[in-house]
């Protein structure tokens, strides 16, 4: 059940858009969320144009550069233990660079070149654009380090190269940073205040990838649902918006509906939302178009109301509830998946009793669960005890997962004997002769590959199912195909 605890999305990529006239090879490496990947595309976008093409083996890299997590310690530990393997590849290769991106790079800053010899270069979120320079810096023999934030930074003018592609999915960022300031996070502070990129711009890359034959892009951002395009600026500043601004604005349903109709045979997917800002609005849109899938993570973080309030998730289990009854009321098909935190400070027995609660109520499709890592310089790190011990940390979390692979194979066998469109992503992991794909509801589904190749939109009658996985035989191509 990899897919309730898997807590990164990490790997190499390579570019298939490389350059033959570049001659220096950049070795690329992600961890953490979609958005860090979708960055990394557009790293490797603006790399190309200065020599380098992507390579997948270490060992013949001119230039390392690490995209980071900040989000839990254990991201962090590993990123730490990578670069003790780029160092021994470079005693063999003395003018490899290795450089660390992301938010990991935001939040140490230029004490990062100091507590790890290896590096080179730091670069935050926002500063990816002067990469040339830094690069020409440490070409020279400096160190290089840029980490101001950006107000107005959301690179809808680079066209990212899409990395490690299958040619089917891929991901278009609409929003960077965040206002919310929940006391556990440290995203406001190493991806800076929320702004909103060009409607048109999305919609061009859109078309876009449509015409490069992909079949599934998803719409990313911190808080989705927090989208808002005026016409003249970036952000949502209210104070100096006026009243006709706010009337002509494109909020995120608009937005929604605007990719829906732009290309309606492409799937539509989008992360992440925050309950206090997701509306009916937004809901009814997915319902609306037949290519907007029927999947919604919807973070809850927490069961007790108490604890939502010392996390400063601006709504209570109830309004949560009222979300989930509205959902499952405006598109009963839909899965909704959640975000768990484990062992927040403070955290009593009736409090992991409420969180027990909460997912009886919803019985979550699928899920991420953790326990409580405390991020230097959150509020939750500066006003609260990380005072619950491991070990009962440990053992509310085993209780928590064990409940989600329940409701997890709850959810799958509601699908026995359906016929599903899926959209084929590749082959599965455990056989060669069977594709793997994912249905509407972003569920697993393997099935025989007869015919079919990978990109093919297939009806498949559902057999059987585990916790994390559909299995069924293809009875032909979908209308979508």
């Amino acid at each position: 059940m990899e897919k309730i605890i898997d807590e990164s999305i990490q790997g190499t990529s390579v570019s298939i858009d490389n350059k033959k006239d570049n001659s220096r090879k950049l070795y690329l490496e992600s961890y953490g969320c979609a958005m860090n990947f979708a960055d990394s595309e557009v790293v490797a976008s603006i790399l190309t144009k200065e020599g380098f093409n992507t390579t997948q083996t270490l060992e013949e890299a001119d230039l390392v550069l690490v995209n980071t997590c900040s989000i839990r310690d254990k991201a962090e530990q590993t990123v730490r233990k990578r670069l003790q393997k780029f160092n021994a590849v470079k005693k063999e290769r003395p003018h490899l660079k290795v450089g660390v991106l992301g938010c990991m790079a935001e939040r140490l800053k230029s004490k990062f070149l100091e507590e790890e010899k290896i590096v080179d270069m730091v670069v935050g979120p926002d500063a990816y654009k002067d990469l040339p320079n830094l690069i020409q810096e440490i070409d020279d023999g400096k160190n290089a380090v840029n980490v101001i934030l950006s107000k107005e930074e959301t690179y809808g003018d680079i066209s990212p190269i899409r990395l490690h592609t299958n040619g089917v999915n891929a991901f278009v960022s609409i929003t960077r940073g965040c206002d919310n300031m929940c006391t556990f996070c440290v995203v406001p502070f190493t991806r800076g205040r929320e702004r909103s990129r060009e409607p048109q711009s999305i919609l061009n890359e859109v078309n876009d990838l449509w015409n490069k034959g992909y079949k599934e892009i998803t719409l990313l951002g911190q808080n989705v649902d927090s989208y808002l395009w005026y016409g003249g600026g970036l952000r949502k500043d209210f104070d100096n918006a006026s009243e006709m601004q706010k009337a002509t604005a494109t909020n995120f349903a608009n937005l929604l509906a605007s990719v829906a109709e732009a290309q309606p045979k492409m799937r539509i997917r989008f992360s992440t939302s925050n309950p206090q800002d997701m509306t009916l609005e937004v809901i009814k849109t997915v319902a609306k178009y037949k290519n907007i899938c029927n999947h919604i993570h919807l973070p809850l973080q927490s069961g007790s109301n108490r604890i939502l309030k010392e996390m400063n998730r601006l709504h209570t289990i109830e309004e949560y509830f009222t979300l989930i009854d509205n959902i499952r009321k405006i598109l009963p098909d839909c899965s909704i998946s959640q975000d768990m935190i484990i062992g927040f400070p403070t955290e009593t027995e009736e409090d992991h009793q409420d969180t027990l609660k909460a997912l009886e109520y919803v019985k979550y499709n699928f899920g991420y669960m953790y326990a409580y890592s405390e991020r230097p310089g959150t509020m939750a790190a500066r006003k609260l005890e990380d005072d619950i011990p491991q070990e009962t940390k440990q053992r509310r979390l085993a209780e928590v997962i064990a409940l989600q692979r329940e409701h997890c194979h709850y959810r799958t066998q509601q699908h026995l004997g359906k016929t599903e469109e899926v959209l084929i992503e590749g082959v599965s992991k455990k056989s060669d002769q069977h594709w793997m794909g994912r249905n509407s509801q972003s569920t697993v589904v393997v099935f025989p590959k007869e015919n079919y190749k990978v990109g093919d939109f297939v009806n498949v009658k559902i057999e059987d199912c585990t916790s994390a996985t559909l299995k069924g035989t293809a009875v032909g191509y979908s209308e979508n195909n």
